[in-house]
């Protein structure tokens, strides 16, 4: 039986609890959003609010749905009868996890909900650095045939050149699925290198450490989560141990990278490219304003766009739907299904029956 038709026959009146979904300006609720909470007769309170905002608008809340908000400590401690909190996206970095779990809140995501546009996302912008298409475009809009031709005589082919993935979760194998398709050779790290995958044998990858995907890799790809193992990961020691020429892109989160160290190996002629779509240092959370002001901005090896990796209807629809259900689950008294809760180790504020009870 489909979740949306357990939590049916259990005939739970939705419309009592206070449900309150932040960024409704930044990033507006989806048809498919919408849909969910009509489903499950939710009468949810649509706020744009952040830091003490928040605490006005949802101190009382039973349910908190969040897209790009930070939940600090001091927010999460205000939510006194909040049982979950309920991200519209993948990564929770953003959210005090330990205060979460201190005050039996059950923190969910949509882990999966945009492995296949990311994989999409990350191949397109190594084609376009590769092929060096935004310089091409530029050759064409300035009539300089010869000039952009002469800056393609130094392209290679795909074939037989690495591919490194750090990281190696669902949106790393998405985009190993596609690059074998290119006749890309395939080096990847992940956190646990002592269990065998069999996506990773049928792919024809081979699984390195991480000095060794990113000192051997022509292409260096991130599918990491942000936390304090990986912020600045690939600092300026890490970006110059990289093969020159070689091309980095960072689909992922930001700060992984440190961003003026990256800027300053892209000008010295080091690294021949990079595709960002997520940034630490320029801010797309937020209403269009100025051009942003960072070294990055001005280098024409440099691809950026403003965290748009994860869009498609599908993904609307799968992280719309799936974090809805999620709220559905906890407050019918049920947890949601085991991959989509963070803090695994959390002793919710009431208790709650596993899917099989």
């Amino acid at each position: 039986m489909k979740l949306a038709e357990l939590l049916k026959v259990r005939t739970v009146n939705y419309s009592r609890f206070s449900i309150v979904r932040l960024n409704n300006e930044l990033f507006p609720v989806s048809e498919f959003e919408q849909a969910a909470y009509d489903q499950f007769g939710m009468k949810p309170f649509f706020v744009e609010a952040s830091g003490a905002d928040i605490t006005r608008n949802a101190d009382d809340c039973d349910a908190l749905l969040v897209v790009s908000e930070s939940l600090p400590s001091e927010v999460i401690d205000s939510l006194k009868k909040c049982r979950v909190i309920s991200r519209l996206g993948a990564g929770t970095d953003k959210i005090d996890r330990e205060s979460a779990t201190r005050n039996g809140i059950v923190l969910t995501n949509i882990p999966d909900f945009c492995y296949e546009e990311q994989a999409d996302h990350a191949m397109a912008l190594l084609l376009a650095l590769v092929r060096k298409l935004p310089q091409m475009h530029q050759s064409m809009l300035a009539g300089k045939w010869d000039s952009g031709r002469g800056q393609c005589r130094a392209i290679h082919r795909f074939e037989d050149r690495v591919l490194g993935l750090l990281g190696f979760g669902g949106s790393a194998k998405a985009l190993a699925r596609r690059a074998k398709g290119f006749g890309l050779r395939i080096l990847a790290n992940r956190r646990r290198m002592d269990l065998r995958d069999l996506e990773a044998d049928a792919l024809g990858v081979t699984m390195a450490d991480r000095d060794t995907v990113v000192r051997e890799s022509d292409y260096l790809s991130l599918h990491l989560p942000l936390n304090e193992e990986t912020w600045h990961l690939l600092n300026l020691k890490q970006l110059r141990s990289m093969k020159r020429g070689a091309y980095l892109i960072n689909t992922a989160r930001g700060a992984i990278v440190d961003e003026t160290a990256l800027a300053k190996v892209l000008a010295s002629g080091h690294l021949g490219g990079a595709g960002l779509d997520t940034f630490h240092e320029i801010s797309v959370h937020g209403n269009d304003s100025e051009p942003p002001v960072h070294p990055l901005v001005h280098l024409d090896n440099v691809i950026l766009t403003p965290h748009t990796a994860a869009f498609s209807r599908e993904s609307a629809r799968d992280v719309g739907t799936g974090g809805v259900e999620n709220i559905a689950s906890i407050l019918s008294g049920r947890w949601p299904r085991a991959d989509r809760v963070v803090n695994t180790e959390v002793v919710p504020r009431q208790e709650l029956l596993r899917p099989e009870d």
